[in-house]
Parts: C-alpha cells; sequence; structure tokens
C-alpha cells in the first residue's frame, strides 16, 4: 500500500461510525472525546463548533470540520444556543461511546444498535430542519500512533469552494444519501465510504498545505526522494534495509539522505525501519492467526527471540500477550521508540 493508506490501516481498529442529523430549533449537542478521529459536515443550514481552547468556528453547506485527536466538542445553532450533553443521554451513563448525534442510532440500546443512521434532534422536530449534520468518528489504537496524525492541528477546517475538491463533496453526498435511505448494502457501503471520506478529507489537508513549512510528515509527502524511501519501507518492511540502500531509492547520498530524511521524519532512517516494522507486526498480530515466528519474518526479523524483544521494548508487553488483548501502554503520537 502507499504510506497514506498505510497510515490510515495501522492506527484504525474497529469499525466507523456515522449518523446524518436533521436539527430543529433550538439546538445543540455536546460530543464527548473518542478514541480516534471525528469529523462533521454540514449539509443544509449553518451551525457553530467549538473545541475548547479554539475559537468558535462557524460553518456553511459543504464546510468539513476534521478532528485529528477526537477532541470533545459543541455543535450549535449559535454560540447562545442550549447545549445537551451527550453523555447524559448514553446508557448507563457510558462515556467516550462512539461520537454520534442521536444514542439511538449510533449506540443503540445497550450500546449494541447500528453503527450508522439518519434522525432528528433538538427541538419541535416539524417543519424545515434548521440544520443537517453528517457526522462520524474512527477508532484508532492508542498502542499504534502514527505522528502524521498527531502533527495535525486539534481542528481541522476545509470550507467549501466552488468547483474544488469534487472527490471529496462526491463521497460526502454518497455518504449522506446512504444514511438518509436505508437500503439494501448499506452495512458494506457505509464503511467504505467513510475510509474514502477520511482519505479525501487527508489529502485536501495536505493540498490545502502544500506551500507550509517543509519539515514532519507533510513535508514527507511533498518530498518525492525521502517519500521514496519511505514508500519502499512500508511496502517491503521484511527487506535489510540498510542507509544507503534506501539513499539509493531516493536518488540521493547515503550522508544527503540520512540528514534530509532525519530532519523531515523525526527519526533517523532505521529507528524509523524498526518503528514501522514494529508498527506493522502489531497489526497483523490483531488481525490474523498467523503463528508469532511468522509475523516476525514477515517484518524482518530471523529471530522470534529478538522480535520479542524488539516488540516489548516497543508496546511495552510480549507479542503474545498483545494478541491477547492485554491492555497496553499508551505511545505518545509522534514519539515512536527508536527501537
Amino acid at each position: 500500500m502507499d504510506v497514506l493508506s498505510d497510515v490510515i490501516g495501522t492506527v484504525r481498529t474497529g469499525r466507523p461510525n456515522a449518523a446524518r442529523v436533521a436539527w430543529h430549533s433550538p439546538w445543540g449537542m455536546r460530543f464527548p472525546e473518542v478514541s480516534g478521529v471525528g469529523f462533521q459536515v454540514v449539509l443544509q443550514g449553518s451551525c457553530v463548533l467549538t473545541v475548547e481552547g479554539e475559537p468558535p468556528l462557524h460553518l456553511g453547506v459543504g464546510d468539513i470540520a476534521f478532528l485529528p485527536n477526537g477532541q470533545g466538542h459543541v455543535v450549535s445553532e449559535s454560540t447562545g444556543s442550549p447545549v445537551e450533553d451527550l453523555c447524559a443521554l448514553l446508557p448507563h451513563g457510558r462515556t467516550g461511546e462512539p461520537a454520534g448525534p442521536v444514542t439511538e442510532l449510533v449506540c443503540g440500546p445497550g450500546g449494541a444498535g447500528p453503527r450508522f443512521g439518519s434522525g432528528t434532534a433538538g427541538g419541535a422536530e416539524h417543519g424545515e430542519p434548521a440544520c443537517v449534520t453528517l457526522g462520524g468518528s474512527y477508532h484508532t489504537c492508542s498502542a499504534r500512533p502514527h505522528p502524521m496524525l498527531a502533527e495535525l492541528p486539534r481542528l481541522v477546517h476545509l470550507p467549501a469552494r466552488v468547483g474544488a475538491r469534487t472527490e471529496l463533496g462526491a463521497a460526502v453526498e454518497l455518504l449522506g444519501s446512504e444514511l438518509a435511505r436505508p437500503r439494501p448494502g448499506g452495512d458494506a457501503v457505509v464503511p467504505s465510504l467513510l475510509e474514502m471520506l477520511l482519505v479525501y478529507i487527508l489529502r485536501a489537508f495536505i493540498e490545502e498545505n502544500r506551500h507550509a513549512a517543509s519539515r514532519g510528515w507533510l513535508g514527507v509527502m511533498r518530498d518525492p526522494a525521502v517519500y521514496a524511501a519511505v514508500q519502499a519501507v512500508h511496502r517491503d518492511p521484511a527487506h535489510p534495509w540498510t542507509v544507503a540502500g534506501l539513499g539509493e531509492r531516493a536518488g540521493l547520498s547515503r550522508a544527503a539522505f540520512a540528514k534530509r530524511f532525519t530532519a523531515l521524519v523525526g527519526l533517523s532512517p532505521l529507528a524509523y525501519v524498526t518503528w514501522w516494522r514494529l508498527t506493522a507486526a502489531g497489526r497483523m498480530l490483531q488481525e490474523d492467526d498467523a503463528p508469532i515466528s511468522a509475523v516476525a519474518a514477515r517484518v524482518g526479523y530471523s529471530s522470534q527471540f529478538a522480535f520479542a524483544n524488539a516488540f516489548k521494548r516497543e508496546f511495552g508487553l510480549s507479542p503474545g500477550r498483545y494478541r491477547a488483548g492485554v491492555p497496553v501502554r499508551e505511545v505518545p503520537a509522534g514519539a515512536p521508540s527508536a527501537g
């Protein structure tokens, strides 16, 4: 896979959720923080989205608010509107559930219901709604954070622009339609559309910031030489990579490549290789039942013992315990160990 697809595939866990909601005046909802990323899109009308510590964000039709780290937020008719707390509406007072606007749609009775749907909320539910939003979240694994997401602002605003980002607009329209009118096959279609929407949002942000500072992962995505090396590591983590070999992929001398790579990524080339191998292994351990020795070989370790030691340094527990679902220590995003 390409680097952006790998970033999404590695950090994502479980199924995403989404709800299309028609809001009737007066309305306002406070969404809890989630372990993942969230989004809100305005399909009709306008609203205000507020994140603590950030100025209120006024959203109109077609505007997208993206929350890369799942920040709690308020979506309301105006800054002075009455606000309900979603946490108080959740069954048994649970918090941190999927951040959907309608409890019955997103959580279901006892938390076991559908993850997708459409509904109404707010004041009197008759007549034209004051606003229609499309919101949802993607849960991520705290043990496998990727620095690309950590580098994004707490709140990303992608304003609607006539004739721009047509693919993103099409994904929003298709997703909104599927949620508004459930049809056979929806449970297969909606998750794919949500994955597509996440890719298009990240693409749009990268494009919007193509002239911004060159350091970090945005810089990696725009640097053909370093990107080529990172892409090679992602496509074949088991290869016995050397700095010289990666430099050759980048079309640079060993010294020039190492300096450029470290300046952008924040890790030396071989430290990144180690981190990616272990991160990819973590995903494999949770997604299939291959023997640990086979997982080790697939990410470049000829010795299961060496793999287990490196894995424990990165995640704080053995591969077997990780696979068994034992809680791991949270790894600060953007600060992978040097392995």
